[in-house]
């Protein structure tokens, strides 16, 4: 939960914190009144160790240095600009533009 507080079973839960709780249960949740924003992921253990640094997550430590190498070599991909700066105005309200070029709005005007 990152935002508001929550009654989250049998238990009041405040932002911001996190919870474990059981995929093949039911649970209800109830939103305190200022409302409550939370984000819930499920899944299942890999079995395998886990390194973390950073935004990286991979599996050992060899791979977070190859992660930050490639990273820093080629910025996953590079930058096809020649300018580090937004390509559109700075003043443009929030856009999607999708993979067949229409471009959407986030405020329809």
């Amino acid at each position: 939960m990152y935002e508001g507080s929550a009654l989250v079973g049998d238990g009041q839960i405040t932002a911001p914190t996190g919870a474990v709780v059981r995929a093949d249960t039911s649970l209800p949740i109830v939103a305190g009144d200022d409302g409550a924003e939370m984000l819930v992921l499920q899944g299942r253990p890999i079995a395998e160790p886990v390194a973390q640094y950073g935004p990286f997550v991979l599996n050992d430590r060899e791979g977070i240095v190859q992660a930050f190498d490639d990273y820093q070599r080629t910025g996953f991909g590079g930058w096809p600009f020649d300018r580090p700066d937004p390509v559109h105005p700075r003043d443009q309200a929030r856009f999607a533009r999708h993979a067949d070029g229409r471009i959407e709005d986030a405020i329809p005007g």
